[in-house]
């Protein structure tokens, strides 16, 4: 039995149409994990690939030519607090909000908890928030090697020069990163694979009817253009980008999201890429039946990934002590044949302690003990041949992910328009590169149903503007709905996002910490052009563990409000119940007749009844679910 394990690292290109930084997510997680991830892998014997977008690293190599003045963000984490004004403070408290305390704060000195729950803070106190959120998002590697950061583990407040320093002292570090990749590539310790360049859905951009021969029912946007032209530059523009960094071209290709089709398959071949891989969902609806072998369609290899164990290391294993998290892992593996096994190499660690150390080192000793091959090695490996490939990707085997909801499909015509506008104007390199960018995948990802982020509004304007920037380029006044924000427009008159793993909330009626709901369903009632200015309810959020089912109900004045919960048609009694900033209702899942059921809640003021929620849309809700199905590489 051999494994093989790939490490996906991918973020968006969180650039606007100037090239300034608006969020910070690829400098945080070049300080976190970047380095970290081969580092760890190199101290063992065994082998690892990895999968480096091209996006990506064009962010890291303009973070390291340009420093923090590319970053709206750190821009303002340099400035004195006190001369930020009311809108940069917010932002900065926001940013710095979106910390896993629970785990992220570890060697922290304690003082962090105090201020990080406190909503007001003076000026001393955000300037340590900020130093504090730094050192949290910093590497185990920089943690244990870097003198001038050990100096700052240990301090309850910092100084304006200390918080410069530090900064400074983390965009020295990044030249660091890509050459450690290339060492270990030339070295045989690692293989590097790469994405098309903006880690676009491919089969979508060559023909957007795909997703209907993945799933019948999915409706498409209207008046739909191909764009395989763009498609083919996605593939050499990320082959041009690996050569630079790495000195040779890439054999294999992990497609975004493992979205795969035949048309797309053709392109690969077309250029050279000897495999490619995608999830173990594809090749049952293919027809394929042994996950364990290497495949071959059209003349590419086809690596199909092992989705429970992949995800097990993603999502669950968190919740486990290192040693019995591995020796599950171990008990799991197969007998004989190849394991494919891929995930994110980035985000899940700021789920586990101490970002992920205990847990790497135990699974990479484990691996010693087995035949650990590169997806590079793996290609050479006998493959079976599979005469037809289904349509899809990684996640349910379809593209609905991306496509086929008002907002997703409003986002498809508005790119379809604008490619319309400027067929004459398409050999332009400007154009071409805001294209390409806004062809990425995760604008689709976040848009309309599925998915719920804070920064919602900040990722419809980076798409949006992409498509702006061609028009002024091209002296053009831009289409008013090309400027009018596709999130929160769409006719639905609630936005609904199903739960997506456990929670495990404080009920002391306070947003304790910005995880605390995180993984839970959500429901937003402002959205509803027909609501009446005296309803008070914002949002709702509800999920579940083991034991419990929880409701969180964001409104105006919650302590003056009182709750009614019905499953059904029968009340259901609370089992602890909090309100302060918002309100937060624990209910005992024993006392739950049925394992699906439709939610009432009704709300009441002063004995009078005020509101019944949710308004506009029917709420049902399933507990004792399989989260599984909702995680995401």
């Amino acid at each position: 039995m051999k494994i093989a394990l790939l490490w996906h690292m991918h973020q968006p290109d969180y650039r606007d149409e100037k090239g300034e930084f608006i969020l910070p997510w690829v400098f945080l997680h070049a300080i976190k994990d970047y380095y970290d991830m081969p580092y760890i892998a190199s101290q063992y014997n065994l082998k690892v690939s990895f999968n480096l977008t091209p996006i990506l690293i064009e962010q890291l190599q303009e973070y390291i030519n340009r420093g923090p003045s590319c970053d709206r963000m750190l821009q303002l984490l340099l400035k004195k607090t006190a001369d930020l004004s009311e809108n940069e403070r917010e932002a900065v408290q926001k940013l710095c909000h979106t910390l896993h305390p629970q785990t992220m704060a570890d060697g922290l000195h304690k003082r962090f908890f105090s201020i990080y729950e406190k909503e007001k803070l003076n000026d001393e106190e955000l300037n340590d928030l900020e130093v504090f959120f730094l050192l949290s998002w910093c590497g185990n590697y920089l943690k244990s090697s870097n003198s001038y950061i050990q100096s700052l583990l240990s301090k309850s407040s910092f100084s304006q020069n200390e918080k410069e320093q530090l900064i400074q002292t983390l965009f020295a570090f990044l030249p660091s990163i890509l050459p450690l990749y290339r060492l270990l590539q030339d070295g045989g310790k690692i293989s590097i694979a790469t994405t098309p360049y903006s880690h676009p859905i491919l089969p979508l951009l060559l023909d957007i009817n795909v997703a209907k021969e993945a799933n019948p029912a999915i409706t498409l946007p209207k008046h739909p253009l191909s764009l395989q032209d763009d498609a083919i530059l996605h593939i050499q523009k990320a082959k041009e980008i690996y050569k630079a960094v790495f000195g040779k071209n890439p054999k294999g290709f992990w497609p975004a999201e493992g979205a795969v089709d035949e048309k797309s398959i053709a392109l690969y071949k077309q250029e050279g890429i000897e495999w490619i891989a995608t999830d173990e969902v594809i090749l049952q609806k293919s027809g394929g039946s042994d996950k364990y072998s290497p495949y071959s369609f059209n003349g590419v290899k086809i690596f199909f990934r092992d989705h429970e164990l992949s995800d097990l290391i993603g999502f669950v294993y968190k919740n486990l002590p290192a040693e019995e998290a591995v020796k599950d892992f171990a008990q799991r593996l197969p007998k004989k044949g190849t394991l494919f096994v891929i995930l994110d190499g980035e985000n899940a660690w700021e789920h586990y302690p101490k970002n992920g150390w205990d847990f790497l080192n135990t699974f990479y000793k484990m691996l010693e003990k087995q035949n650990s091959v590169t997806f590079d090695e793996a290609a050479s490996l006998t493959s079976k041949k599979l005469d037809r490939l289904s349509p899809g990707s990684w996640i349910y085997g379809n593209f609905d992910t991306w496509i086929g909801d008002e907002e997703k499909n409003r986002a498809w015509e508005l790119l379809f328009q604008t490619k319309c506008d400027t067929l004459h104007h398409t050999q332009d390199p400007f154009i071409q590169q805001h294209f390409l960018l806004a062809e990425a995948s995760d604008w689709f990802w976040w848009y309309g149903y599925g998915h719920y982020t804070e920064f919602a509004q900040e990722f419809d304007a980076i798409y949006r503007n992409h498509l702006i920037a061609i028009y002024k380029h091209l002296g053009i006044v831009p289409p008013t709905d090309i400027t009018t924000p596709i999130v929160g427009s769409h006719t639905m008159q609630a936005f609904l996002n199903e739960p997506k793993g456990y929670i495990y909330p404080v009920i002391d009626g306070k947003v304790t910490s910005f995880f605390e709901w995180l993984e839970s369903g959500y429901l937003d009632e402002r959205v509803s052009s027909t609501m009446q200015s005296s309803f008070t309810i914002q949002k709702l959020f509800w999920g579940e563990n083991e034991k419990s089912l929880f409701f969180r109900i964001d409104a105006k004045d919650v302590k003056a409000l009182d709750f009614r919960i019905f499953f059904d048609e029968d009340e259901v009694a609370l089992k602890r119940e909090a309100k302060e900033t918002i309100v937060e209702i624990e209910i005992d899942k024993s006392s739950c007749k049925k394992k699906y059921f439709e939610v009432r809640i009704e709300i009441f003021k002063d004995q009078k009844l005020l509101q019944i929620i949710p308004s506009t849309t029917r709420l049902f809700i399933r507990i004792d679910n399989d989260y599984s199905k909702n995680w995401f590489v």
